[in-house]
């Protein structure tokens, strides 16, 4: 018995381990994407996200005055002020007037420039420039320095991404183009799984069949079979191509193979006398069907609904090719993907729509999930 309790105990604390290895997997990537979603531009380039917290060195550029802005004193030429014109304080470690060394003095220390021009640039900010001759030019002396910059971060990436990127108008596209193709297969599936689990007719294996060697269709293969022959029906009768319509149908016809069988699976082993109590009360296939099956189904209709909404939801390669890319059509993967190409290197608008995107899915996935695992192990009843 004491055997027996060690290994139980053993084996419920390697699942614990397992989980929580498996959550740390999944959270740690979202959290990452969070807290550069929040932060600032300069600061997401000058460190990782879990520096965050910090104070973060950044190596930056700035030019003094022009010579309109020196005075003389005592003999030479003086420009003085402040290097941080935008008011924001951060301390200066070092500085240089080279590209090539940008931190080769140490901040408070005077830099003999040549020719007698010295530059003292300070931890404020704050510097001096002497030369025994008059400044000359419009441009003023370049200047790098390292800051350390305190943590910051803001709401304005946000602001950018849903109120002047389009992502605002995507976002509605995705939940046009997501609910219906997720809630027409449901519908669809349903009706179907209940004729073959509980109705005998001919053709009823080969069906089945066909339906189960369908799973294993690879998607890329129909893209084009079937944009052909929507466009010729759409041809016909006189529809345009690219409709929300269109994309609907497809997000249906690729998800109803699985649907159909997951649905079967779980509707085949609900309880035969449940039936037959129903058919003897007088009952039609279609009242046992509203009234039995659907009520007993929902946890497998529920985990559908999470497998359907998060494929459509990030769906690239189908909205492609189904549908638009106007402003009134394309979908957030799309939109995503143009920024992707126009923005590489603005981390900050990415991660924010990035974590924009799967805000949806999240909400999803939690408000259904005390039904996944049930719906998950619909297959592994016995079918009739």
């Amino acid at each position: 018995m004491a055997v027996a309790t060690g290994n139980s105990f053993a084996s419920r604390f390697g699942v614990h381990i397992a989980v929580l290895i498996f959550v740390a997997i999944w959270t740690i990537p979202t959290l990452g994407i969070l807290v550069s979603s929040l932060r600032d531009k300069n600061q997401i380039i000058a460190s990782g996200w879990w520096n965050s917290f910090a104070s973060s060195t950044q190596t930056e550029a700035g030019r003094l005055p022009p010579a309109s802005a020196q005075v003389e004193k005592a003999g030479k030429f003086v420009l003085e002020g402040n290097i941080f014109g935008d008011g924001a304080k951060r301390d200066i470690s070092a500085f240089g007037v080279k590209s090539a060394a940008p931190t080769q003095y140490p901040a408070g220390t005077t830099a003999d420039l040549g020719d007698g021009v010295t530059l003292q640039l300070n931890a404020d900010g704050t510097f001096v420039m002497q030369s025994p001759k008059a400044f000359e030019g419009d441009r003023g002396q370049r200047v790098y320095y390292a800051s350390s910059a305190p943590p910051k971060f803001t709401t304005d990436n946000y602001k950018t991404v849903l109120f002047s990127e389009g992502i605002g108008r995507s976002f509605m596209n995705s939940l046009t183009v997501t609910i219906p193709a997720t809630v027409i297969p449901i519908l669809i599936a349903a009706f179907a799984a209940y004729a073959l689990a509980w109705m005998r007719f001919p053709g009823r294996a080969l069906l089945i069949a066909v339906i189960i060697g369908l799973l294993v269709v690879p998607l890329q293969m129909s893209l084009i079979p079937l944009l052909k022959l929507y466009n010729g029906v759409g041809a016909f009768f006189g529809m345009p191509s690219k409709t929300y319509l269109g994309i609907w149908l497809a997000h249906t016809g690729f998800g109803l193979p699985f649907a159909i069988y997951l649905l079967r699976s779980y509707i085949a082993g609900l309880p035969r006398e449940i039936m037959e109590s129903a058919r003897i009360d007088g009952a039609s296939d279609f009242e046992i069907f509203v009234k039995i099956v659907l009520p007993l189904s929902f946890p497998v209709l529920a985990s559908f609904a999470i497998f359907q909404f998060l494929w459509v939801w990030n769906d690239l390669l189908v909205a492609m090719v189904f549908l638009g890319t106007e402003a009134d059509q394309i979908v957030l993967t799309a939109k995503l993907n143009a920024l992707l190409g126009s923005r590489g290197g603005d981390w900050e608008i990415l991660t924010t729509s990035a974590f924009v995107t799967i805000i949806v899915p999240l909400i999803v996935f939690f408000s259904l999930q005390r039904y996944f695992v049930r719906g998950l192990l619909a297959g592994s009843v016995k079918g009739g």
